[in-house]
């Protein structure tokens, strides 16, 4: 196993290790196939590695990654640790603890009344073309879901008061039962959490090895039903997701790393490993957030604060949307059917990762997704065991990806392998042939991908074709350009370090805690929201926010506050996220009138608008990311190579040259069709368009026949 060639450099062709210059950013993604490590040096120079993942044992993979980069910079270890300044890491423990629902024995205590919320959920069919799709498995069953005899009203005043005896009586209950981790999650405590801090304070000398958590800390906001979910998930991964994060960073100190480690939150922003304790449900989003900083970052390439990436890894395909150099967020994701109340980049994801099988089902219909071959045993041409057809196998067929040595010689990618599977599992069930059936796969991914990206623009109330479309991911750059043109865009932006965007975003990731304050009041009642009291309430959050990001190191314009709100007209459940910093209620009414607009096509005249939640994002700046210029020149590119490679529908297959990513330069242009081929992807080109090398390295490609699109 070897690293992969360098990405960004001063010399290209180069073997570089000397060059790079202490100290060291360091990102490290865990995905599904592949652990990712990006390493920046104090001049900019880039380097990545790529590492199979060790799913059964995370920790095994991003210390084999640190090892490649070690050994690549002719050093041990504990040498390069010791020379990193800044060691951020994404990773997947949480989200596979829930779906593959290895987390711990959970009790549940509520409100006394309210012991089915849980299991009841909405009462709604979440799914309106699936009448008999049923619920996720409850993670708590009903004997362990116990009442407490307490009861707060809606304003938050005391209608009966907290039993202690009861209390008591669950905690022997869980003691019996061997109960690892308690959720409380009490009735209106959003409002007034007085009872669940006293029931965690008693159970704490209780029950002094069980795992606690409080929905009041948790996710302190209107909705029954979230919030508990929220809770009781938060309790479900802890035991489990706390004590690898602790070991990981132990050994990473072991080794050298002068710093504390940092992860990435579902917010995409970083937080240290002893911030991440009492909410590690934050992380179930943790790798894919993390192109938030790389969307970031290529912004200033692309010349465009408005970007749409579609990050196409092993597994799935995220899509992100970023306008005005912000990312769409949301409170409310979900996770295999559960549902998570907690602050979240507003990521659209479908099955359409390299590692996505395909498949007939038995109507005869070709199928890709959602099941995926992850990277044991892989993708049919891997060779590690697996024999159903993938993308990444359709891709090798159909000539875009050569046989041979794949990331960085980790893998060797097996042609007969790939006919094999394609021509037993789709081909001879469909009466295609295996390119046929290549294409197809092909085709069918490229529209569940381009369906992703609309519902990220169009039913967001953007329209896409305004957005630059960022094609990211190992897989990314292969069905960039189909997607950008089923779009109707004009171009397409693909990143050099497209192979491991997550792990860079990483690198140019800032800090980041999320405060929320339950508000419930009319935003016209000058006694509840005026601008003073509103200013009043904020103040207060400023200053719990200040204090945490002091403590982190954090001061000055290094520490920024930025406010929302959570408003909706009186009538309506859900609410709407409303960026604005002002407490002037007129100022709120017309920030949040121009977003609703977006979203539904009108606004309520003078409509009555009630603030659910105020919300605060304590920002910790880091030193903005810098990357090594590039060298430019004015020589046409020379192909290295030509192949047989399918370019669409009407074409067919033709030969076209095939081109070293490491060899291109800046300014350099061709015409397509052609392949380039990266250290971490490997990009196509269809027919006429125009690809352009820009300043800083990166791919920009002029789609053919833009100018008629309207």
């Amino acid at each position: 196993m070897t690293a992969l060639d360098h990405l960004i450099c001063n010399e290209n062709g180069a073997d570089g290790s000397s060059m790079l210059v202490a100290p060291y950013r360091v990102g490290v993604d865990v995905g599904g196939t592949f652990t990712d490590l990006v390493l920046v040096d104090a001049r900019g120079e880039v380097r990545a590695f790529k590492s199979p993942s060790v799913p059964a044992n995370p920790t095994k993979g991003v210390l084999a990654a640190v090892e490649l980069a070690a050994q690549y910079l002719k050093g041990s270890p504990k040498t390069f640790l010791t020379n990193t300044n800044l060691f951020v890491h994404g990773s997947t423990i949480a989200t596979n603890t829930l779906l593959e629902k290895k987390g711990s024995k959970v009790g549940l205590l509520v409100t006394e009344g309210f012991r089915d919320s849980l299991e009841i959920r909405r009462s709604i069919r979440e799914n309106i073309w699936d009448h008999r799709r049923p619920f996720p498995q409850v993670l708590v069953p009903r004997y362990l879901r116990l009442p407490i005899r307490e009861r707060m009203e809606a304003d938050g005043s005391v209608r009966i008061a907290f039993d202690p005896a009861s209390l008591a009586t669950a905690a022997r209950v869980f003691d019996e039962e061997g109960v690892e981790a308690v959720a409380i999650c009490f009735l209106h405590s959003y409002m007034n959490p007085a009872h669940e801090q006293a029931a965690k304070y008693e159970l704490k000398k209780l029950l002094p090895k069980v795992w606690i958590t409080a929905s009041s800390e948790v996710a302190p906001t209107i909705g029954e039903y979230e919030r508990t979910s929220t809770t009781v998930v938060n309790a479900y991964v802890a035991p489990r997701v706390v004590p690898y994060l602790n070991s990981l960073a132990d050994r990473l100190g072991e080794l050298g790393l002068p710093r504390k480690l940092l992860m990435i939150q579902s917010n995409g922003g970083a937080i240290s490993v002893d911030e991440i304790g009492h909410l590690p449900a934050s992380l179930v989003l943790s790798g894919p957030a993390a192109g938030v900083g790389s969307l970031k970052f290529f912004g200033h390439d692309t010349g465009s604060d408005n970007l749409i990436s579609i990050e196409v890894g092993g597994t799935s395909c995220d899509v992100t949307l970023m306008q005005n150099g912000g990312v769409s967020m949301t409170d409310q994701i979900v996770v295999d059917g559960y549902h998570l109340n907690i602050p979240a980049v507003d990521i659209h994801t479908v099955g359409a990762g390299g590692g996505t099988i395909a498949s007939v089902d038995a109507a005869g219909l070709l199928k890709a997704g959602p099941e995926g071959a992850g990277s044991i045993p892989g993708p049919a041409c891997y060779g590690g065991g697996g024999e159903r057809p993938t993308i990444t196998d359709a891709q090798l067929v159909l000539g875009r990806l050569k046989p041979g040595p794949y990331a960085g010689g980790a893998i060797a990618l097996n042609l007969d392998s790939a006919v094999r599977a394609i021509n037993d599992y789709v081909a001879r069930p469909l009466g295609l042939s295996v390119e046929d059936a290549a294409a197809g796969i092909i085709q069918l991914v490229e529209q569940n991908i381009l369906h992703a990206v609309e519902r990220a623009s169009l039913e967001k109330g953007f329209n896409p074709r305004t957005f630059t479309l960022v094609a990211a991911g190992g897989a990314g750059p292969l069905h960039g350009v189909a997607t950008a043109r089923l779009l109707g865009s004009k171009s397409l932006y693909i990143p050099r370090l497209a192979g491991v965007f997550c792990a860079f975003g990483m690198c140019n990731s800032d800090l980041r805690h999320d405060h929320v304050r339950s508000w419930l009041q009319d935003l016209d009642s000058r006694t509840t929201c005026s601008t003073e009291i509103l200013e009043g309430a904020f103040r207060e959050m400023h200053e719990a926010a200040g204090k945490l990001l002091a403590r982190e190191g954090f001061e000055g314009d290094k520490a920024v506050l930025q406010r929302a709100y959570d408003l909706r007209y009186f009538g309506q459940q859900w609410t709407v996220a409303v960026e604005c910093s002002s407490t002037d209620p007129t100022a709120i009414r017309a920030a949040f009138e121009k977003v609703f607009e977006r979203l539904f096509g009108y606004v309520q005249t003078a409509g009555s608008i009630e603030v659910v939640n105020l919300r605060l994002a304590a920002i910790g700046k880091l030193d903005a990311l810098k990357v090594a210029p590039v060298p430019s020149t004015v020589s046409d590119p020379l192909p290295h190579s030509r192949r047989r490679v399918w370019i669409g529908r009407e074409t067919g297959f033709a030969d076209i040259p095939i081109y070293d990513g490491t060899k291109l330069t800046p300014r350099q242009q061709m015409v397509g069709p052609a392949v380039v081929e990266e250290a971490t992807t490997t990009i196509f080109i269809g027919l006429g368009d125009r690809l352009t090398i820009t300043d800083a390295g990166n791919y920009h490609v002029r789609l053919a026949h833009a100018e008629e699109v309207a």
